[in-house]
């Protein structure tokens, strides 16, 4: 079955939105890795429900996860950080990366803490997400992280983001409060439609907000996904635990 999406053309230079025609879009490939049976089958079902997922594979092992990412050859791969064998999730997400960074991680965690997040090198490589395992009971939230990895985004959990806030002195500190809002919502991996609507604004006004904080941050000559990118990276890499 092939899926069909509007696809969009970003013009940075214009903030405006090139709407083509309907083009086919073949599902996410997914693997799932997760050393508790149960959950596993849990998540498993609720994601072979959304039409444009795929599941290819499933594991409890990270070893074995290094080996199906090698076979199955996947976009995306949701991964525990609990893992059986003597890898555990993010040193099998390393390694899955080295190989092939084209993939998408999707780190599943019981830890809320950002150490865990900063610990990912998230610029070296796009297409991560975090998320915590209480948020897994959404499964919204995680074909959201899984569709934003395997365009390349950043995609923090909200608990997570909700944590930290600008250090004193960073540029991100020296944005407004509102600016600073937008910001937190795209480090979420939000699109521009739905930070409008979350914060009650017109989403021309978000596309200004975006383009003030890109100029604030110094960020500018990228594509659309890679700016994205280093704006939520520079949120984190400027923020601390409350």
């Amino acid at each position: 079955m092939v899926l069909y999406r509007e696809a969009l053309i970003f013009a940075p230079k214009h903030t405006r939105k090139v709407k083509l025609r309907r083009m086919p879009v073949e599902k996410i490939r997914v693997v799932v890795i997760e050393d508790e049976a149960l959950f596993r089958e849990v998540l498993v079902d609720a994601l072979s429900r959304k039409g444009g997922l795929e599941i290819v594979g499933t594991t409890d092992d990270a070893e074995k996860a290094i080996a199906l990412a090698r076979q199955t050859k996947p976009d995306v791969m949701l991964m525990d950080i609990e893992l059986a064998g003597e890898m555990d999730g993010i040193d099998a997400a390393l390694a899955i990366k080295r190989e092939n960074p084209e993939i998408g991680i999707v780190i599943l965690s019981a830890h809320d803490n950002p150490r865990y997040v900063t610990s990912l090198p998230l610029g070296e490589s796009t297409g991560w997400a975090y998320l915590l395992k209480q948020t897994v009971r959404d499964v919204s939230t995680v074909i959201q992280a899984i569709e934003g990895c395997a365009r390349g985004m950043v995609v923090m959990d909200p608990a997570v983001m909700a944590k930290l806030h600008p250090r004193k002195g960073s540029n991100v500190y020296r944005l407004t409060p509102r600016q600073q809002d937008v910001l937190r919502l795209l480090a979420e991996g939000f699109n521009n439609a739905t930070i409008a609507r979350k914060l009650a604004l017109t989403e021309r006004s978000v596309e200004s907000y975006i383009n003030v904080i890109y100029q604030h941050l110094e960020l500018s000559g990228e594509s659309e996904i890679n700016i994205r990118v280093k704006a939520a990276l520079a949120f984190l890499k400027s923020s601390q635990r409350r």
